[in-house]
């Protein structure tokens, strides 16, 4: 069955606390896809240019050379999940607009039908920093139990993202995949009491062309203004005197 894309306008909101605080809040649009369908409205492209876009090559495996959903089953199957539980799999992600993208994390969320509705067993978040690397985390529950909304998953952090933030510690998930909203919060904790906590969330709507102008009008340049807004926060970070650490050499494993 042909699963149309919806958008999710959304807003992400960070805050740091610790020697360092920091928080700001920005207005977000994901799309919610299923990767093995080509529909969509006019102005949205699969594995073609498009006013917005998502192609495979920038999800599943190294950036730039990605191979989409493929890779996602493979990496599940690979740590235990039997795919024949998984009636449905679905990327969030920031779509391109003009072609320019930069995603800083999308997940990839597998479903299991339980008394006729969707629950979520398994979440890829697939995380990008801005030094031009990728690693991605496995988030699921023993056996791979239903995630609701009410648990935390928890998994090691191992990959450099804010070169303001150790490489320490775990990081603590949670999941809201509701019929109308999508809520999800990561929790990074170090010692000494540093923390991060990083949010999105936002209304389920069908993705329409009229849609996707308005996004584009809001928040314009699409991956450009993204990696503009992540370079102002550091500025603001280090002029707080936050200390800044050099990019350490990426894990050799893709999944933690």
């Amino acid at each position: 069955m042909t699963r149309w894309p919806e958008h999710i306008p959304g807003t992400t909101v960070h805050a740091c606390k610790g020697s360092a605080e920091h928080s700001f809040r920005y207005g977000v649009d994901y799309v919610l896809i299923d990767p093995d369908s080509q529909a969509g409205p006019r102005l949205f492209a699969r594995n073609a240019r498009g006013f917005a876009a998502v192609q495979d090559r920038d999800h599943g495996g190294p950036r730039g050379d990605g191979e989409g959903a493929p890779w996602a089953r493979r990496v599940l199957a690979a740590q235990g999940l039997d795919m024949n539980r998984v009636d449905q799999l679905l990327l969030l992600t920031q779509p391109s607009f003009l072609g320019m993208v930069f995603n800083p994390v999308s997940f990839w969320m597998a479903f299991e039908t339980r008394e006729g509705r969707p629950a979520l067993i398994a979440v890829i978040a697939e995380v990008n920093n801005t030094f031009g690397d990728r690693h991605s985390y496995l988030c699921a529950k023993p056996g791979f139990a239903e995630i609701e909304k009410t648990d935390t998953v928890h998994t090691t952090k191992v990959f450099h993202v804010s070169p303001f933030r150790e490489i320490a510690g775990h990081y603590s998930f949670r999941f809201h995949m509701g019929e109308e909203r999508v809520s999800i919060l990561i929790l990074h904790g170090e010692e000494g009491g540093e923390t991060l906590f990083a949010t999105l969330a936002g209304p389920r709507r069908r993705l329409t062309s009229w849609g996707l102008l308005r996004a584009a009008l809001r928040r314009p340049f699409g991956g450009a203004r993204v990696l503009s807004l992540i370079y102002w926060q550091a500025l603001r970070l280090k002029l707080k005197g936050a200390n800044y650490r050099t990019r350490p050499e990426p894990p050799t494993e893709e999944i933690t």
